[in-house]
């Protein structure tokens, strides 16, 4: 029997099909991988095509190189000469014979991130702009994007017109390349863009190529950008033998560039091309890919398929709602005990690396072992690593580790050298580290920086006065150390993307600390900090493999398990609440597809959760559940929850809460998430029937007036600064609209938005 006899009627049909451009639809665990490696043996074994005449693109090294081996087991001698690799390894290839007609050297050199950072440092210094301004991290995302839209900075620059910033940004662009250029070097985005130009630049070189490889097969095409559209769609312009394989439902990357796009459009694109799709799922039980086809058909924007198996019908999805995200924690780790299953068969899923806190003090403490997969520990997290040491200075000022942790950080320009003498110092007087920063005047030789460090014991010292009065909680002693430190302010210019991760945990932190608040009677910093360590303190845990696996949802794809947790399954968490409240509907339909992933990698069991009530920031919200088990049919879940589902009344990807008893009237009124309001999470203005278990409620109450106006500009903790478009008084707040400068118009009520005027 051929090897090609034991693929399925549609996946032979797509090793098959050589000629011309082919897309195949690819579901979640419908063998794609399978496909391309028999396509290529198929070409070479049947076809008669050259191995050096085959490229075969994939996204990451891993991915890569699971490609060869898997193509080297089949094809066997010649299978060395088939390119298998990543975009970027590929364009390297290219760019080290071919460079020098872009006017670089072969030998360039290729900039990693802190390479980026040094330089774009460097550049932003000799323009003389204010770094508070223009960070680099921010210029550096701007021009990736830029770069991955193949934007050159001469035509960012002409795109900016009479925007101040942008050509500001545009000089910076400009500037960054220039340095680049002067030092032989390339960046990751560069690789591409580069390749891109000297194809177009250079017809002789292009067609070289397009001779080389007459066939190619590219695997997770949904998650190209444009550059990479471009690359391969010069590469296969001549024989137009472009097999692509991906799946619209699995795309989930837009933040990093990802242009969903290129696959539904892949027909335009390429007129004539054939598609087949792949339904058939080895993976899951029919149980589960109902429950992911439910959800999956609510996005508008997506090339319509349905998988299937022959595998068994399997339990029912089940869905559990808790009164809080602790119970859910608790629930989840307890059947994750009980279940027949190994621990290393069990994975919990989460939106947010925040929510991974609770799972991992819940799973110490039946000491269940755990792995993060693209994460760390909790305890472990820099950002949390530094505010747990300004609490330790705080508390223990002979804690040499954590003063030294926190003496720059934010940065208050106190070199090594100065901390040098502050050390010799201390050890000769057999002081503490913070015992001498007190003494920083008595320092030999320390100069300005005595100062410096001076602002900096003033502060702790402001901050150990606090503490000993009565109704200082420690929550707000984190909320001061990340107000008064700088800390925060020093965060955003990380980037977008890494200052809100980093934010959640922070948040996350200080529900631990309203959490401990309400289990203690008389709540101690140091009793604190000591459950803190206790839980902090992996060092027990199994070091065999036999682990549960925890981690984000983007961080899941790809993988499977035969026992899936999902968790967190509450509007304004997951479907998030920025794209909620986004104008942009494709914003909730990447979330849709997020779902649909983490529903795909259980193979036999699924349990979904949710909880009533939340910690978010240090305050317990109430939230509905999540419109993604709304859109899953009752029949198809197994489902215990502490309230009635809310009936059947969304269509399509939208849910208009006018239709629900309550109406737009109650949702204006400030009705809490028993009844969806205007927010996924309860209004601020609303309070609870009764109070909550712990942590505390919203009680704010409606300003007399507001610091801002129609016109005026703001700042907001999350979505940065933005122009107030329009305030309306809602009777029980202020409804306030604001077009934001990154995050786009938000509506929002002004007791929970906090806006400050700037």
């Amino acid at each position: 029997m051929s090897i090609y006899d034991t693929l399925n009627p549609m996946q032979k049909e797509a090793v098959l099909h050589t000629e011309g451009p082919l897309l195949v639809l690819a579901g979640a665990g419908s063998g794609k991988t399978r496909v391309l490696t028999h396509r290529i043996a198929y070409l070479i074994e049947e076809k008669g095509i050259n191995p050096w005449n085959i490229l075969a693109i994939t996204f990451t090294n891993k991915a890569a190189g699971e490609m060869r081996e898997r193509v080297d087991k089949l094809v066997g001698f010649g299978a060395d000469s088939i390119w298998v690799s990543t975009f970027h390894s590929s364009c390297v290839r290219i760019l080290r014979r071919h460079i020098e007609s872009l006017g670089y050297t072969t030998n360039f050199t290729i900039y990693d991130t802190d390479d980026q950072k040094t330089l774009m440092r460097n550049v932003l210094k000799s323009l003389e702009m204010d770094p508070k301004l223009y960070k680099d991290r921010a210029m550096l995302s701007v021009i990736s994007t830029a770069k991955n839209e193949l934007i050159s900075a001469v035509e960012f620059e002409l795109n900016a017109s009479g925007d101040f910033r942008q050509k500001k940004v545009a000089q910076v662009y400009k500037e960054y390349q220039s340095q680049l250029k002067k030092n032989n070097a390339l960046d990751f985005d560069d690789l591409i863009m580069k390749t891109v130009q000297l194809f177009e630049g250079s017809p002789e070189i292009l067609n070289y190529y397009q001779e080389r490889f007459k066939y190619i097969l590219v695997d997770e095409y949904q998650d190209t950008n444009t550059a990479q559209f471009k690359l391969v769609s010069l590469l296969a312009g001549k024989y137009k033998n472009l097999c692509v394989v991906g799946d619209d439902d699995q795309s989930i990357y837009k933040f990093r560039g990802a242009n969903i796009e290129n696959i539904l459009n892949f027909e335009k694109s390429y007129p004539g091309a054939v598609v087949i799709k792949l339904e058939q799922n080895y993976r899951s039980s029919q149980s589960i890919l109902n429950a992911a086809n439910e959800v999956i058909r609510h996005n508008r924007g997506r090339k319509d398929k349905t998988l299937w198996t022959a595998n068994d019908e399997g339990p029912l999805v089940q869905f559990k709602q808790f009164d809080n995200a602790s119970e859910e924690a608790d629930a989840i780790v307890r059947d994750i005990l009980n279940s027949p299953s190994d621990y290393q068969d069990c994975a919990v899923l989460y939106r947010t690396n925040a929510q991974s806190r609770l799972i991992e003090e819940k799973c110490l403490q039946h000491n269940v072992p755990y792995r993060m997969v693209g994460g760390v520990n909790f305890y472990q997290r820099r950002e949390i690593k530094d505010i747990l040491a300004y609490l330790k200075t705080i508390a223990n000022g002979k804690d040499d580790l954590s003063a030294l942790r926190v003496i720059n950080v934010p940065k208050r320009g106190i070199g090594a050298t100065s901390l040098g003498k502050i050390q010799a110092f201390a050890s000769e007087r057999g002081f503490d580290i913070y015992d001498a920063f007190c003494r920083a005047k008595a320092v030999p030789g320390l100069g300005k920086a005595a100062d410096k460090v001076l602002v900096f014991t003033e502060l702790i010292e402001d901050f150990r006065n606090r503490m000993s009065e009565e109704a200082y909680t420690i929550h707000e002693l984190i909320e001061d150390v990340l107000d008064e430190t700088g800390y925060l302010k020093e965060l955003e210019a990380e980037g977008e993307i890494e200052y809100q991760t980093r934010l959640e945990n922070i948040e996350e932190l200080i529900n631990k600390a309203v959490s401990f608040e309400g289990d203690h009677e008389h709540p101690d910093l140091n009793e604190f900090l000591e459950e803190v360590a206790l839980v902090a303190d992996v060092d027990r845990m199994d070091d065999s493999e036999n682990r549960v696996t925890l981690m984000t949802l983007h961080s899941a794809k790809g993988l499977e398990f035969p026992r899936v947790y999902l968790t967190g399954m509450e509007d304004g968490l997951f479907p998030s609440m920025m794209s909620i409240s986004s104008d942009d509907k494709e914003e909730v339909e990447e979330e849709r597809r997020l779902c649909y992933v983490g529903i795909t990698r259980a193979q036999n069991f699924l349990m979904m959760t949710s909880a009533r009530q939340r910690m978010v920031n240090g305050e317990t919200r109430y939230s509905k559940v999540s419109r993604f088990i709304e859109e899953i049919p009752d029949h198809l879940l197994d489902s215990s929850r502490l309230e009635p589902r809310i009936s059947k009344i969304r269509t399509g990807a939208d849910f208009d809460d006018s239709a629900l008893p309550w109406g737009k009237a109650g949702r204006s009124a400030g009705v809490s998430s028993f009844g969806p309001g205007n927010n996924a999470y309860a209004s601020k203005t609303a309070k609870p029937a009764s109070s909550p278990g712990f942590g505390k409620a919203f009680t704010v109450e409606k300003p007399s007036s507001l610091s801002y106006k129609e016109g005026d500009r703001v700042s907001h903790i999350k979505f940065g600064e933005g122009l107030v478009m329009e305030i309306k008084d809602g009777g029980r707040d202020f409804e306030v609209t604001v077009q934001f400068d990154k995050a786009g118009v938000k509506k929002m009520f002004a007791s929970f938005a906090k806006l400050k005027l700037l």
